[in-house]
């Protein structure tokens, strides 16, 4: 048996499972934030150490924003109700929208002129490069994490 026909099993724990998740996340909005301070005029931030520590921020805001979406989203995606589900679509709209307003808000609040992330169009288009390029990331690792077809 070669070395690369060997299955190995490694168990990865929550702890580890959370650790990662918080450091790429927060690695790779650090990336996505100075990339939008390179090329967008609108979004300014003084410091590559408060680009990390806002990292950080819009980590805690969107999982937290997320969360609150995903618990209103499955309420609304029980209910039998036509015009209940019509709620729950306009309720997860008004959370996303108002959230971007929360995380601009509070990134105000704790950074004050030390970070300028633009308007709300430039927010908007800030916090979808961060939530794709996520994806993107977890969905290459999930990939290299299943078997390889063999042929």
């Amino acid at each position: 048996m070669t070395p690369s026909s060997q299955v190995r099993t490694v168990t990865i724990t929550r702890g580890q499972d959370i650790f990662f998740s918080w450091s790429s996340d927060v690695l790779i909005y650090t990336v996505v934030l100075n990339l939008f301070v390179e090329y967008a005029d609108a979004v300014v931030i003084d410091s590559f150490t408060i680009s990390i520590l806002t990292a950080v921020l819009l980590k805690i805001l969107l999982d937290l924003v997320m969360r609150f979406e995903h618990r209103v989203h499955h309420y609304f995606a029980q209910k039998e109700s036509a015009f209940l589900k019509a709620v729950g679509a306009v309720s997860l709209f008004a959370i996303l929208f108002l959230g971007k307003l929360l995380i601009l808000e509070a990134v105000n609040f704790v950074f004050g002129d030390h970070v300028e992330l633009g308007h709300f169009v430039e927010v908007v288009a800030l916090v979808l490069a961060l939530m794709i390029t996520r994806r993107l990331f977890q969905a290459f690792y999930q990939r290299l994490g299943e078997p390889a077809a063999s042929g």
